[in-house]
């Protein structure tokens, strides 16, 4: 697999009256062509911003990239001047934000803001760029779309306006697209058909996609992998099925019991105690320990680093024997898989 995106330690903070809130704190992850990174966490725990200063449009102040490195294509964003920056975002990176109704200019119309990327980025006379935003929505399922390019923003449902942010995405067929909550506000239905859209079209361009959610219903149909975030910091990582299946985090199964289920039907729904940490004083050691479960003494007074997650290593014809794992001859590091907890062992095997 090519890699696409690699994300090095990156460091955002913002400088407030309050102080300053180091809303990103050495995160990394990577992502490769034609695969889904999905970033989750609670609100405040540095998804959006950690995109923002990935696609460059961070407001600066208040906030400021202060290290790290974001390589696009083995070339690093960060140290680009501003024009060359400009001409990669939109037409090889792409991001589609949460609220399609506050991102689309109000007063110009649709078919106008899809046909600027054209106009802007390949240089093409307005009729050449209408006739592509009418091809644009026709291929994110916009009906009548040759008779809608000329509507404005606010006759289009919120649904197809999320459709139309795609299609704006989509415009200059980009190799990574970043989808901030493309689902928020929308009902469950629309919510379905919006993430299968995406889905199709990623398949059919071969794209990167990083998928920016609170939301773990829509990550476990269209994710390769999970990066959890909490408090600035990755808490864990690992492929979609296995984090569901065995979370190595305890907030991570945190968010995972506070999943509604059929078979809980009557019954009070599970929380994660307490609130999010404010980053201008985040506590010592562990950020999350004063809503965990099962913090101890280690936990309030070191931080724990993201390290791979193991399992014991048996030889094969002993295994096949049914040789016990206190028996393993050592441990190897599972693919893709990373806690930052001190008691990730006890987690994963609760």
């Amino acid at each position: 697999m090519t890699t696409l995106l690699e994300v090095r330690d990156l460091r955002v903070e913002f400088r407030t009256r309050d102080g300053v809130a180091r809303a990103v704190n050495g995160v990394s992850w990577e992502v490769d062509a034609g695969e889904t990174l999905a970033v989750l966490g609670e609100s405040g725990s540095g998804k959006s911003v950690t995109a923002q200063a990935v696609m460059g449009i961070l407001d600066s102040p208040p906030g400021f990239v202060t290290g790290g490195q974001v390589l696009f294509q083995g070339r690093d964003l960060l140290t680009m001047d501003r024009e060359e920056r400009r001409r990669i975002r939109g037409a090889r990176m792409a991001m589609i934000f949460q609220d399609a109704l506050s991102s689309l200019n109000p007063v110009l119309s649709v078919g106008y803001q899809l046909g600027e990327m054209f106009r802007v980025h390949q240089g093409l006379s307005r009729k050449e760029a209408r006739a592509r935003a009418v091809e644009l929505m026709d291929r994110v399922r916009i009906p009548a779309a040759k008779q809608r390019v000329g509507d404005y923003p606010h006759q289009f449902s919120g649904g197809m306006r999320q459709r139309i942010m795609i299609a704006m995405a989509l415009a200059l067929e980009p190799d990574l697209i970043i989808a901030d909550e493309p689902t928020t506000a929308l009902d469950v239905t629309v919510q379905a058909q919006v993430m299968g859209l995406l889905a199709e079209l990623q398949r059919e361009f071969t794209m990167g996609l990083i998928l920016i959610t609170h939301d773990l219903g829509v990550v476990a149909d269209v994710a390769d992998k999970i990066a959890v975030m909490y408090a600035g910091r990755i808490v864990e990582t690992a492929p979609v099925h296995e984090l569901y299946k065995r979370p190595a985090h305890p907030y991570t199964r945190g968010l995972l019991d506070s999943i509604p289920r059929l078979d809980q039907k009557g019954q009070d729904l599970s929380a994660i105690k307490g609130l999010p940490p404010n980053l201008t004083a985040v506590p010592p050691g562990c950020a999350f320990h004063p809503r965990c479960p099962r913090t101890r003494d280690l936990c309030r007074t070191e931080r724990p680093p993201l390290l791979p997650v193991t399992e014991p290593v048996v030889p094969m014809p002993q295994a096949r024997a049914g040789t016990p794992l206190s028996e393993a001859m050592g441990e190897a590091e599972v693919p893709g898989r990373t806690s930052a907890c001190h008691f990730w062992k006890d987690e994963l095997h609760a």
